[in-house]
């Protein structure tokens, strides 16, 4: 789960980094009473899950709370990348020396974490480490002893940041190692972590993303979900407890594992080439129990897509036999039916393994309308794709 910048800095805050929450507001009448409440020039800031708001205009400076509500009404509604801004940060505007950048994240492939720090800060640090690599320090950090100061303080050297920021500096990066650690993130970054003119160091920004498999850890965490923000799709699935993400193309999409999904995904693109263009609507995955509850959740939520025009079911059945499937599809049918919710699209089915063939005369005798049953995946790929681009 991404945090928003104000939400970031809460949990900043939490665990003693030195940083400024301000004030939350989502009308241009709160952003002038926030202003006023402040004092003096504040920063009226888009609240966003995506970077880049200085540039498009989600960021501005305002001296007065009359022009606190006029940069509030500009910057309400702005679409930045395909998020448009509901939620506003106002914060006192700070007297910068200098901007530096800072990161702690998983690193999967050494199975390890990596801290990611430059002095160039205040930039996106992908542009940075392509024109000048050497301006960017990469250190790999051992879960087993962490970061305390004294390492803290060997980062900040490697990172460039001046010796008369160093000791304040490593304060905050063993502080930020903490938020790491003791809120199980994946990534927790501050761009820019800056100098400010009476020489302490404050965290200015801060992105923050949460693994949600440590969710039963942190109950807390539950409010930092913006219902608002989620695709209502992946919000009804996630309340069925299904595993879906929604997806730009026309085939709905429903297998047994995320790898089998996976792959469906990419032959059903390969597919819809021939029928121009056709795509994936989604990815959703059943995992092991194809139950008819399940199966009729999951069938509910992909018919409900008004981009979905066909269905592709691919199950190979194992600890799960695809009869018990096909007689979850079956009863699935009836299920929505009960429901007010028939599946008016066409169906495409393909089951292998375990039972196939059981399930296969299941399906054949049931003759729900609709379904089509197809034996190899390729073939049921393209049948899918031809009918949703009919």
């Amino acid at each position: 789960m991404d945090l928003m910048e104000y939400q970031a800095k809460t949990v900043f805050a939490k665990h003693g980094v030195r940083t400024t929450v301000g004030e939350v507001v989502t009308t241009p009448e709160q952003a002038r009473a926030a202003a006023e409440k402040i004092g003096g020039t504040v920063v009226v800031k888009a609240q966003v899950k995506t970077g880049g708001r200085g540039k498009a205009g989600g960021v501005k400076l305002a001296s007065s709370p009359d022009e606190a509500e006029q940069k509030a009404r500009e910057i309400l509604g702005l679409d930045i990348k395909g998020h448009v801004v509901k939620t506003l940060n106002i914060v006192p505007a700070a007297a910068i020396g200098e901007e530096y950048y800072f990161s702690f994240l998983i690193d999967r492939a050494n199975r390890n974490y990596l801290c990611i720090a430059s002095a160039a800060g205040g930039m996106e640090i992908e542009e940075v480490a392509h024109t000048n690599p050497d301006a960017v320090a990469k250190i790999s950090i051992d879960p087993a002893t962490g970061v305390d100061e004294a390492l803290a303080r060997e980062i900040a050297e490697q990172a460039g940041y001046p010796a008369d920021v160093l000791d304040a500096a490593a304060v905050e990066i063993a502080k930020l190692y903490q938020v790491f650690i003791a809120e199980d993130a994946s990534l927790v970054e501050v761009n820019p972590l800056v100098k400010l003119e009476d020489g302490n160091v404050e965290a200015l920004d801060g992105k923050v993303t949460l693994d949600e498999n440590a969710d039963f850890r942190h109950p807390d965490h539950a409010e930092f979900e913006d219902s608002s923000a989620e695709d209502p799709l992946e919000a009804a699935a996630k309340a069925k407890g299904l595993n879906y993400v929604k997806l730009d193309g026309s085939v709905g999409i429903i297998g047994n594992g995320a790898g089998l999904v996976m792959s469906t995904l990419d032959v059903v693109a390969y597919a819809g080439e021939q029928f121009g263009g056709v795509k994936p609507a989604n990815f959703l995955d059943i995992g092991g129990g194809a139950s008819a509850e399940v199966m009729a959740n999951g069938l509910e939520i992909i018919i409900s897509d008004p981009q979905v025009e066909s269905v592709f079911v691919n199950v190979f059945g194992g600890i799960t036999a695809c009869d018990a499937v096909a007689n979850g599809i079956v009863q699935a049918f009836e299920l929505l039916a009960g429901r007010g919710e028939a599946v008016n699209k066409p169906l495409v089915v393909r089951l292998d393994g375990n039972n196939a063939e059981e399930g296969r005369r299941i399906l054949d005798e049931a003759g729900l309308a609709g379904l089509e049953r197809v034996d190899t995946m390729d073939g049921a790929a393209k049948r899918a794709a031809e009918l949703a681009a009919k």
